[in-house]
């Protein structure tokens, strides 16, 4: 009889919302074909706003309810994605059924979230207490569960989401610009991720304007959801100060097939962020075989050391233009970056990622 897990996430994506949580689907779809059964309750609206949030939140927490005492007694593991609020929906299982509890802190749970409040601070502490298995997605996020809420070390594990390589592989850099119909000639930078503040976006401008100036012709195209009306507003006027509606192109949300095809069509992918807990999508570059450029924050310093990325001071425009300089222009740095990026996606599979899980909810391998 195969064992069954409930997956519990405040974010999942949906055909309108394809980017929304994806990698909590790519990793449910993943322990599916190594034959679990997967149930997933989670939030499928990204949509912000009083009445949206309370809709959503209500709809969710009743319907993981009532998976809790219909269901609640069929299933081994439930693994909660971001510990708050995901992880108090995950407690009720354990509480009445004693069922193991594996939480994933993501960055924006402990970093963000668990900063808005004393009483979500509190929560967040006897999440991760209670937890039996916690599994942090970067270095740093790590060390600040250790040590700010005091989790043992032997409870933690290091564990990122993993990169799918049978979507996100090399392809011929030439061919993917034609079938994008991008200029095979022009340099091409690709941004990949929420259009927020906290993800770089008002310096990478600052960088491209620079970089046009000084280098002539450059595109950027920006790939994401439209996370924030008022900073979508600051950024297409900085565009147009800048003069750079021709150069920069806001192309929305993509599926990860579109993705892949972008950043194999692209010389350099950038990801100037303020705070990240991993950063996936560099991961996805490079396993693309495309040189990342990205700042020397949480755990992408970590993915972009010894040589897998071109790590830049953050918040620094004229750093980030300088590092986006280096990879176009110097071959040899840039082919140390492709096959040191490579090596990277390939040790950090997803397969690879799936069994270091699955160790996680049985580990005695029943």
């Amino acid at each position: 009889m195969s064992k069954k897990v409930l997956v519990i996430s405040n974010m999942y994506p949906t055909d309108e919302h394809k980017s929304f949580g994806i990698f909590v689907e790519n990793q449910v779809k993943a322990l599916r074909a190594h034959g679990l059964k997967v149930d997933v309750s989670a939030i499928k609206d990204p949509r912000n706003g009083k009445v949206h949030v309370l809709r959503k939140y209500l709809t969710w927490f009743l319907q993981t309810l009532a998976i809790l005492i219909f269901k609640g007694r069929q299933y081994d593991v439930v693994h909660a994605h971001y510990v708050f609020p995901s992880g108090v929906l995950g407690l009720l299982f354990k509480k009445l059924w004693k069922t193991k509890l594996v939480v994933t802190a993501h960055g924006g749970d402990i970093d963000k979230m668990a900063r808005k409040n004393a009483k979500i601070h509190r929560w967040t502490k006897e999440i991760l207490k209670q937890a039996d298995e916690v599994i942090a997605v970067g270095h740093e996020l790590k060390a600040t569960i250790e040590e700010e809420f005091y989790v043992h070390r032997n409870k933690i594990t290091l564990l990122n989401m993993g990169v799918n390589r049978e979507i996100f592989y090399p392809m011929d850099r030439q061919e993917a610009k034609r079938k994008l119909q991008l200029m095979e000639d022009k340099p091409h930078l690709l941004f990949v991720g929420n259009l927020i503040e906290q993800k770089g976006l008002l310096e990478l401008f600052q960088a491209v304007s620079s970089l046009k100036k000084e280098n002539g012709a450059v595109r950027l195209s920006v790939i994401g959801a439209n996370k924030d009306a008022h900073f979508y507003g600051v950024l297409t006027r900085l565009q147009k100060e800048l003069q750079l509606e021709e150069d920069i192109h806001f192309l929305g949300v993509k599926n990860q097939q579109e993705v892949a095809l972008w950043m194999s069509a692209s010389d350099v992918f950038v990801l100037p962020s303020h705070i990240e807990g991993f950063g996936l999508v560099a991961l996805e570059a490079m396993a693309c075989g495309t040189p990342v450029v990205g700042t020397n924050v949480g755990g992408l310093k970590y993915l972009l050391a010894e040589g897998a990325g071109c790590i830049v001071e953050v918040q620094n425009p004229s750093k980030l233009q300088d590092g986006i300089e280096k990879v176009l222009h110097e071959r040899t740095f840039r082919s140390q970056l492709i096959e040191k990026g490579l090596q990277n996606a390939e040790e950090n599979d997803q397969e690879k990622i799936i069994d270091k899980l699955l160790s996680l909810y049985f580990p005695t391998g029943g």
